[in-house]
């Protein structure tokens, strides 16, 4: 009896009500959120999901989503004034886009971030991006076609970017702050902006034309030192740095032929692997990458069934991607003295007494620091066909 008692005790504490139940009708679900800073104020976007519109029984063709948008002194106070133009408590629960503004981003992101790391509604697979040239504002008032809201295109892309295209990365915003944390290794962010008629961005027109004359488009990487932007990487160097930092899944890289024409390369596998080490008395890094690809397009006349030609190949698709590599080091070193790659958490792990003399001095000893990089390219496939149709082409 005692035993049965004992255990209806400790089922009635799951049958409690939730204390901080909240109704659905009450929520503004908000799928992107944009912080800029205006003048000495953070002025806080919120794209909210109208549910009306969403339901394929109740829409009326209108937008799917709406924007809300209050300054403050501070994010919090911000957020908490959006009840006055809002008749929903703004939920970012279901965050997918969190978009920070240009001149917030120079200024310095640190303090806008604290709110959201400590919010425990929200989940942590949302990713963070830079509004280039322009507001988060600015970004978060386009609509879109294919996903029809914005927010669920722009993660939806990021995504398919990363994986296709490596100039392109998508960061959480734990890693985020890992990175702005971290000794010997700074932050980077992908770039998003508005392309073509800004203006007609958040019409209807733009999405019921079969060429909007507004839409969303990722860019390059953005460079921070400490919390602060200090420039952008090209697209070439963005995909330099990918390269080091092994987040290259698929991506393609056009190379020279042996004599006039040009080959595509897909690189279906990259490996990238750092060492760092300390070099009488200085440090320096050994970057190795191993890729596996496939020739996936020929513009030129060669033999595809000659291994030399395979070989030469390789070659040339090394040396363009050893070109890149140090490129994007070069710019990071000599433009923006920022190791973004981890160099300086390389040479802790290989040597944490060294790392500990040279942490204090680091801004003068990584932009002269050495990077010695190899690549190894191999060829496996040339896809459904052998040599191109173009040597029959007169």
């Amino acid at each position: 009896m005692k035993k049965c008692m004992f255990v209806l005790l400790i089922l009635s504490l799951f049958l409690t009500g939730c204390w901080d139940r909240r109704e659905l009708n009450e929520l503004g679900i908000t799928l992107a959120i944009g912080i800029d800073k205006v003048e000495d104020e953070y002025q806080i976007t919120a794209q909210v999901v109208v549910p009306s519109e969403i339901s394929t029984k109740t829409s009326t063709g209108r937008s799917p989503v709406t924007l809300f948008q209050e300054k403050g002194e501070t994010v919090y106070e911000a957020f908490r004034k959006i009840t006055k133009i809002s008749p929903r408590k703004i939920y970012p629960g279901h965050l997918r886009m969190l978009v920070l503004g240009e001149d917030l981003a120079k200024e310095g992101i640190a303090k806008s971030l604290d709110l959201l790391s400590r919010d425990w509604e929200l989940r942590s697979d949302f990713f963070v991006v830079i509004a280039k040239d322009m507001t988060a504002g600015e970004v978060l008032n386009v609509t879109t076609t294919i996903e029809n809201i914005p927010a669920n295109k722009m993660f939806s892309t990021l995504k398919m970017s990363e994986a296709n295209w490596a100039a392109t990365q998508g960061f959480t915003l734990d890693e985020l702050i890992t990175d702005l944390t971290s000794d010997g290794k700074e932050a980077v962010l992908t770039g998003i902006l508005v392309i073509g008629e800004q203006e007609m961005g958040s019409s209807k027109q733009n999405v019921e034309s079969i060429s909007p004359p507004a839409r969303i488009k990722y860019d390059e990487l953005a460079v921070f030192k400490k919390d602060k932007l200090v420039g952008w990487l090209t697209e070439r160097e963005s995909r330099g740095y990918n390269g080091i930092v092994n987040k290259v899944k698929n991506s393609v890289i056009a190379i020279s032929c042996p004599k006039e024409g040009k080959a595509t390369i897909e690189i279906i596998q990259l490996h990238s692997k750092m060492k760092g080490k300390i070099n009488k008395g200085k440090p320096k890094v050994d970057i190795n990458i191993k890729v596996k690809g496939n020739v996936g397009e020929v513009e030129c006349q060669i033999n595809l069934n000659d291994q030399e030609t395979i070989v030469e190949l390789e070659k040339k698709t090394e040396k363009k991607m050893k070109e890149t590599i140090n490129l994007a080091i070069k710019t990071a070193q000599k433009q923006y003295n920022s190791d973004i790659f981890g160099f300086g958490e390389a040479i802790h792990r290989s040597n944490p007494k060294e790392w500990k003399k040279l942490k204090e001095s680091w801004d003068e000893v990584f932009p002269e620091m050495l990077a010695n990089v190899k690549v190894d390219v191999k060829l496996e496939h040339t896809e459904t066909e052998g040599n191109s149709f173009l040597k029959e082409v007169k």
